[in-house]
C-alpha cells in the first residue's frame, strides 16, 4: 500500500517488525499503525464489550481503537495506541482482548447478544441471587471484558523523572507553536517547546500545504534548525503535557526509549514537573466522526488521517477511498488522493449544493448519508442516499470528516469548562481559565495554517510584555487561509447500531435510553454509558454523544454541558509518575546494626515498617517457627532474652519549653518529670483518636528523648513538625529524629542485670522507669528501666557505629547465661501476654476511652484532641473496648482480624460486636489469647463470645476477660 513519490521520509531504510508473531517490513519513521497499513493489514484489534473488529481510525494520540501490547514477559507494555508507537528494529507488537486469535475471537459472541447488553445493562442484570456477584458474575464479567492485561511479573525496567524551568512553555509545535517558540526566543526567553510527535511541525506534516511558497514540512525543519542552534531553547519532542496544575507547574511524559531496542542503560520514559512562567497551549484539534449504522468497520478512519498517512508516510490506507462530511476541509482530502493516483469514488458531502465545493475530479453526493456498510474484517461496501437517490458504493476505505474539535483540554483541568462556539459548531477554551496559560491556534478554533502563524506571534507577544521582555519584530509567513465552513451534522437517522465510542462501544441507542431512563445530566449519561471513559477519554466522540444527548432532552448543547476535563490528557504510567520507586526505592530496605548478626543465626528477616528484622531464631531441631518462638518465650519469661528495638522512632527534644510542647503534644504532663526519670505517654490526633503511644526521658532540665512506634515513627515527627510551627510557635522549643544515631536493645528476663552487669563498665541499676548514663568498653551509653515483655527489663542504648559489636556481646552473654536472642514473634507473644499495645489497636479508630487509658488524659491542661475526645460518641458503652480473649472451647486457635458475635447470633457484619486486634498461642498459658476490641468489653468480663474468621474458616468459643493476661499487678517488671 505505498504509494511511490509520497511521504516526507524519503528514502528511509526497512525496518523488520512482527505482529501477531508474523513478520512484516517497515520503514524508518513508520508508525506501528502506518506500518501495518502499509502492509494492507486492517484488522489490529477488537472493541471492549463486544469484541467488535477495529481497525486504524486516527493518526495521533487520541486513537481509540488500535490498541495493542509491545514486548514480552515482564517488560510487555499493553495498551500502546499503534498510532503513537514508533517501529524499530524487532518490535514484537500483538493483538490483545481477542481468544484464541483476533480473526476467530470466540468472545465476538457478545457481539450476537448485544440486544440483551445495552446501556444499563450491568446494573439492571447482576443484582439477584445476591450471592452470585462474587461468585459467579464479577469473575465472568472480568474474564470477557477488558484491554490488555500486564504480565503479573515485576519490572524492573529503568524510568526517571525530572524537572525544567523556563519563561515559556509552548505546548505543541504546529505552525502555531512554532511561531510563538520562535518569537519568544528571538526575543532573549529562555523557551520549551515541547509536543507529543516524534517529530515536530503538527499538520504540516500530513498536508500539501505551503509556508513561504515552501513545503510546509521543510519550513517546519529550518525553522526548527534555527530553534535548535538557541542556547535559550529546549526541544523536547515525544513529550506529551499531560496536566495543569497550581502555580504555573505542568506534567509532561517524554517517551525516552519506549521507540528503540531495549537496552540496559536506556530509560523508557521520563515524567517532567516543568515550572513555566508563562505557557502558550498550541496543541492544534482533534477531528471527529459522524455516527452511522455499522460506522465502526476497519476501514474507516479519519479524513485527516487518511491524509496523514498518505501524504507524511506514504500509506494509501485504500485503493478505493470514499469521504463522508459535513465540511470543507475533506474535500482537501479527496484532492490529495487524486494527486497520488489512488481513486476516490466521491464525497458524501451531507449539505446542500449552495454550501459544497464543486470538483470535476471526484463525484460530490448533495446531501448524502451513509445509511450501512459491509464487510467482517474489513470494509467492503457502503449503501448511501443522497439527493438523487440511493447507492451501493464499492470502496475499501471510507473517510470521516465531522468537523474539529479544538484540543483545548488543558485549559479546563482546573475545573473550568470550555464554552460552545456555533460559529466552528465545536468547544472553545474559557477565556482566562488558567492564569498565565494563552491559546493560539487551532487549540481555539482557528483552522486556516495563516491564521494559526499570526496567531501564534500574538500570543508569544502577549507572554513576552507580561514577562517583561521586549520582541523583536517577526514577519509572519504567507500560508493558506482559506476559511472553515461547516454545516453541523452529528448521525444518520436509521436502523442498525450507530457507534459514538468505538473503544467502549457505546450507540447512540445507549444515550437516547440514558435520557429515556432518566439520566438526563450529561455526567451521569456518562456514567450510565461509559461513554468517554475508555483510555482515549472519548476525543473523537464526546461532543457528538452531547450533540444527541441535547437533541433528545430537547436542550442545545451549551445548555447540555460537558462532562469534566481531568488529566491526564492521555495515558501515563505509574512507573513513570513514581519514577525512583521500584524495587527499593518503592520499600527501601533500613536494616539494624544486629542485621548480620541475625542472619548469620539463620534468623528469617521479615518487615516492620520500612525496617527487616528477625523473625525468630531456629535452633537445628527445631521444624516449625513455634517452637522457636515458644522457646524463645520461654527463655525471656525464665533466664534473659535480647532484641534489637532500635527501629523504635527516636525524637530529640530540647529547649526552654520543652516541657511544655510534650506537654501539649501528649495527653499527660512532662513538665514535671524529674531528671533522670522516665514517663509512658499517648498523643491524640486533633480529630480525638490516638494517634501513637511511647516514652519520654528527662535527660536535662531543657532535653527530653522521645520514643515512638516503629509504625509510626515518622507520622509522630510530622505531628511534631506541625504542632511546633503551626499549633505553638510560640513555644521556644526544637526537635529532632535521632532514631538511626541510636542503636537500642532491649534486655529482659530474670537474669537481666546479671548480664548487663557483666557488660557494663561499672554496675547501674537505674529504678523502674529511670534511666542511667553508662559506659560499654569506655563507650558512652544510656540505660533505660523500661520493659516491653512484662519482664524485669532494660533498654541499652549506644551509637550506632557500637551497634553491631555490643549486640554480639549481649548475645553471648545472654547464651552463657541460658537466654539468647529473640525475634519479632516472640517479642509479640510477650506483649500480647501483657496486654501491650501496638498499631494493632492504635489503628487510628480508637479513643483513649476505648484503650482504657482515660485516665492518662489530664483534666488540667490542654493538649491536642482534648476537645475532639470529649464530642459526643467517643466514649460510653456503645464503644468497643479494649478486653482480653482466652479460647473456651474445642478450638484453642484465635486470629487477628477474625470478627466477634454473641454465641447464637448469625455470624454477619449487621451482627458484629467487634475484632481481633492482636492473637497468639501463649506458652506461657498454654491456651490461644488475643486483645480485642468488644462492644462495652470492659462491662462484659466472664461472658463468652463468639469468634469467627471468615477467611480462614475458624469458629472458635471465647471468654472475655482484662486485656493483661501475665502478671496483672506487675511485679517481675518492678523486680
Amino acid at each position: 500500500m505505498r504509494v511511490a513519490g509520497k511521504g516526507i521520509y524519503g528514502d528511509a531504510k526497512a525496518v523488520p517488525f512482527s505482529f501477531d508473531g508474523q513478520s512484516f517490513e517497515a520503514r524508518e519513521g513508520d508508525t506501528l499503525a502506518a506500518a501495518l497499513l502499509a502492509n494492507d493489514v486492517r484488522l489490529v484489534a477488537r472493541s471492549f464489550k463486544y469484541h467488535r473488529p477495529r481497525g486504524v481510525l486516527t493518526a495521533g494520540s487520541e486513537e481509540p481503537n488500535a490498541l495493542v501490547t509491545v514486548g514480552q514477559g515482564a517488560a510487555q507494555v499493553p495498551n500502546v495506541r499503534a498510532t503513537v508507537q514508533e517501529v524499530f528494529p524487532g518490535l514484537a507488537a500483538r493483538s490483545q482482548n481477542a481468544w484464541p486469535s483476533l480473526k476467530r475471537d470466540a468472545l465476538a459472541i457478545n457481539d450476537l447478544m448485544s440486544p440483551f447488553f445495552g446501556a444499563g445493562f450491568y446494573y439492571k442484570t447482576f443484582m439477584w441471587p445476591k450471592s452470585f456477584w462474587e461468585k459467579v458474575y464479577e469473575p465472568a464479567i472480568r474474564r470477557a471484558a477488558g484491554l490488555g492485561a500486564l504480565s503479573g511479573k515485576p519490572n524492573d525496567e529503568a524510568y526517571e523523572k525530572a524537572f525544567a524551568f523556563c519563561d515559556l512553555l509552548v505546548i505543541g509545535a504546529g505552525p502555531a507553536g512554532l511561531m510563538a517558540a520562535l518569537t519568544a526566543a528571538r526575543a532573549g526567553a529562555d523557551v520549551i517547546l515541547a509536543d507529543e510527535d516524534a517529530r515536530m511541525g503538527g499538520r504540516l506534516l500530513s498536508e500539501t500545504l505551503e509556508v513561504d511558497g515552501t513545503a510546509g514540512h521543510v519550513w517546519a525543519a529550518e525553522l526548527l534548525d534555527e530553534l535548535a542552534g538557541m542556547p535559550n531553547v529546549r526541544l523536547m519532542s515525544r513529550t506529551t503535557v499531560t496536566g495543569v496544575y497550581d502555580h504555573g507547574t505542568y506534567g509532561a511524559l517524554e517517551r525516552v526509549g519506549l521507540h528503540r531496542p531495549a537496552a540496559p542503560d536506556l530509560v523508557r520514559e521520563c515524567f517532567w514537573r516543568i515550572v513555566a512562567s508563562r505557557a502558550v497551549l498550541c496543541a492544534g484539534a482533534l477531528e471527529r466522526h459522524i455516527a452511522f449504522a455499522d460506522n465502526d468497520r476497519p476501514g474507516i478512519m479519519m479524513a485527516s488521517a487518511v491524509r496523514a498517512y498518505l501524504n507524511r508516510w506514504g500509506v494509501a490506507p485504500g485503493q478505493n477511498v470514499t469521504i463522508f462530511a459535513n465540511n470543507d476541509a475533506a474535500h482537501r482530502t479527496a484532492k490529495d488522493l487524486l494527486d497520488a493516483g489512488v481513486k476516490v469514488n466521491g464525497v458524501i458531502d451531507t449539505r446542500d449544493r449552495e454550501r459544497v465545493p464543486e470538483s470535476t475530479d471526484y463525484e460530490v453526493f448533495i446531501k448524502g448519508r451513509v445509511t450501512g456498510t459491509a464487510g467482517r474484517h474489513a470494509l467492503e461496501e457502503i449503501e448511501i442516499e443522497h439527493k438523487s437517490g440511493a447507492r451501493t458504493l464499492k470502496t475499501d476505505c471510507l473517510a470521516l470528516s465531522g468537523g474539529w474539535n479544538p484540543s483545548l483540554h488543558l485549559t479546563c483541568h482546573r475545573g473550568a469548562r470550555p464554552a460552545w462556539s456555533g460559529q466552528i459548531a465545536a468547544h472553545v477554551p474559557p477565556e482566562g481559565a488558567v492564569p498565565g496559560l494563552a491559546v493560539a491556534g487551532a487549540a481555539r478554533g482557528i483552522f486556516s495554517t495563516a491564521g494559526c502563524l499570526e496567531d501564534g506571534v500574538k500570543a508569544a507577544l502577549s507572554a513576552l510584555g507580561e514577562l517583561g521582555l521586549s520582541a523583536r519584530d517577526v514577519e509572519v509567513p504567507k500560508a493558506e487561509d482559506g476559511a472553515y465552513a461547516i454545516r453541523p451534522f452529528w448521525r444518520v437517522a436509521g436502523e442498525g447500531r450507530a457507534w459514538l465510542d468505538f473503544q467502549n462501544d457505546v450507540t447512540v441507542k445507549d444515550v437516547e435510553q440514558a435520557a429515556k431512563e432518566g439520566f438526563r445530566s450529561v455526567e451521569h449519561m456518562k456514567r450510565y454509558t461509559t461513554q468517554g471513559m475508555a483510555t482515549d477519554q472519548g476525543k473523537s466522540s464526546n461532543v457528538a454523544a452531547l450533540a444527541i444527548l441535547a437533541h433528545v432532552t430537547d436542550r442545545s448543547i451549551p445548555e447540555t454541558g460537558t462532562t469534566t476535563y481531568r488529566p491526564p490528557f492521555s495515558p501515563v504510567s505509574i512507573a513513570a509518575m513514581g519514577a525512583g520507586g521500584q524495587g527499593q526505592g518503592f520499600a527501601p530496605r533500613r536494616l539494624t546494626t544486629s542485621h548480620e548478626a541475625s542472619v548469620q543465626k539463620g534468623a528469617p528477616m521479615i518487615e516492620a515498617g520500612l525496617w527487616y528484622r528477625p523473625s525468630y531464631f531456629p535452633l537445628r531441631d527445631e521444624k516449625t517457627w513455634r517452637q522457636s518462638c515458644d522457646r524463645e518465650v520461654a527463655m525471656v519469661r525464665n533466664a534473659v532474652g535480647v532484641t534489637d528495638v532500635s527501629t523504635l522512632g527516636k525524637i530529640d527534644v530540647q529547649g526552654p519549653d520543652a516541657g511544655a510542647f510534650l506537654d501539649y503534644v501528649y495527653t499527660g504532663t512532662f513538665s514535671t518529670l524529674a531528671e533522670g526519670r522516665v514517663r509512658y505517654g499517648a498523643m491524640l490526633r486533633e480529630d480525638g483518636f490516638v494517634m501513637d503511644d511511647g516514652t519520654a526521658a528527662r535527660l536535662g532540665a531543657d532535653h527530653y528523648l522521645v520514643t515512638t512506634t516503629t509504625a509510626a515513627a515518622g507520622q509522630v515527627m510530622r505531628h511534631f513538625d506541625y504542632v511546633a510551627q503551626v499549633l505553638r510557635p510560640d513555644l521556644s522549643v526544637r526537635h529532632a529524629s535521632v532514631t538511626e544515631q541510636w542503636a537500642q536493645f532491649a534486655v529482659a528476663g530474670p537474669r537481666s542485670k546479671k548480664l548487663l552487669d557483666g557488660l557494663l563498665d561499672a554496675p547501674a541499676d537505674p529504678a523502674f522507669m529511670a534511666w542511667a548514663p553508662v559506659t560499654v568498653s569506655g563507650v558512652r551509653a544510656r540505660l533505660f528501666r523500661i520493659t516491653f515483655s512484662g519482664e524485669l527489663g532494660y533498654e541499652l542504648a549506644v551509637p550506632a557505629r557500637y551497634g553491631a559489636a555490643v549486640y554480639r556481646m549481649l548475645v553471648a552473654l545472654a547464651e552463657g547465661l541460658g537466654g539468647g536472642a529473640y525475634g519479632m514473634e516472640a517479642l509479640n507473644v510477650l506483649r500480647i501476654e501483657k496486654g501491650f499495645l501496638t498499631h494493632a489497636e492504635l489503628d487510628g479508630r480508637t479513643t483513649a476511652f476505648d484503650l482504657g487509658m482515660e485516665r492518662m488524659c489530664s483534666t488540667k491542661k490542654d493538649y491536642v484532641g482534648r476537645a475532639a475526645a470529649s464530642r459526643p460518641g467517643l466514649t460510653g458503652p456503645d464503644r468497643d473496648q479494649l478486653v482480653g480473649l482466652r479460647a473456651a472451647g474445642a478450638v484453642r486457635q484465635l486470629t487477628a482480624g477474625a470478627y466477634l458475635f454473641a454465641p447464637g447470633a448469625e455470624p454477619v457484619s449487621d451482627s458484629a460486636e467487634g475484632n481481633v486486634t492482636s492473637a497468639c498461642y501463649s506458652p506461657t498459658l498454654d491456651t490461644g489469647i488475643a486483645l480485642a476490641l468488644l462492644r462495652d468489653g470492659r462491662a462484659r468480663h466472664g461472658e463468652h463470645v463468639k469468634l469467627v474468621d471468615h477467611l480462614r474458616g475458624i469458629e472458635a468459643l471465647c471468654e472475655v476477660c482484662d486485656p493483661v493476661f501475665y502478671d496483672p499487678e506487675g511485679g517481675r517488671a518492678r523486680g
